[in-house]
């Protein structure tokens, strides 16, 4: 499912919810446990699990070079904020009656031409943590998948800039 954005005063939210047929744990579990969350996002890395904590954003080229991300906000089971450059990215979970509802909100400062290919990657990223849920593990990222989704994003944030 296509995320949608919405203008706000100053900023952009876009938000990505994903319903899943999984309990709250096993999600936070991929959320939260390094050995899991590198499975569908590889170049994160907890440090400091709890607010004000840190993640690193590994470059994965051979040089061991990384980005410092700090959490923002942090409720165990529920919330996960971190930043992401000039801009937030916010995981939200609750149960559902069958599972649970994971929601990514993004949000945006301004919308460049970047901004499809963070959405594209964020959109296969869950889909990745959906498929790890399921059992399946992908050894690589899913590029051909990545584009098709680039095009999507590019067309909606064409779009959003439109109004």
């Amino acid at each position: 499912m296509l995320a949608t954005i919405q203008k706000q005063q100053n900023s952009y939210i876009v938000k990505f919810n994903r319903l899943l047929p999984h309990p709250v744990n096993a999600v936070w579990g991929l959320l939260t446990e390094n050995g899991n969350l590198q499975k569908w996002m590889s170049n994160l890395e907890i440090i400091d699990l709890r607010k004000n904590g840190k993640f690193h954003f590994n470059m994965n080229d051979g040089t061991d070079a990384y980005k410092e991300i700090t959490i923002t906000d942090y409720a165990e089971k529920e919330i996960l904020e971190i930043d992401w450059g000039t801009d937030t990215v916010r995981f939200e979970l609750s149960s559902t009656s069958s599972g649970s509802l994971l929601v990514l909100l993004e949000s945006i400062g301004e919308l460049t031409e970047h901004t499809p290919k963070d959405l594209a990657g964020w959109h296969i990223c869950l889909d990745l943590l959906s498929d790890l849920l399921n059992g399946t593990v992908h050894e690589e990222f899913p590029m051909e998948e990545w584009k098709k989704w680039f095009t999507e994003y590019k067309q909606l944030v064409g779009d959003v800039e439109k109004i």
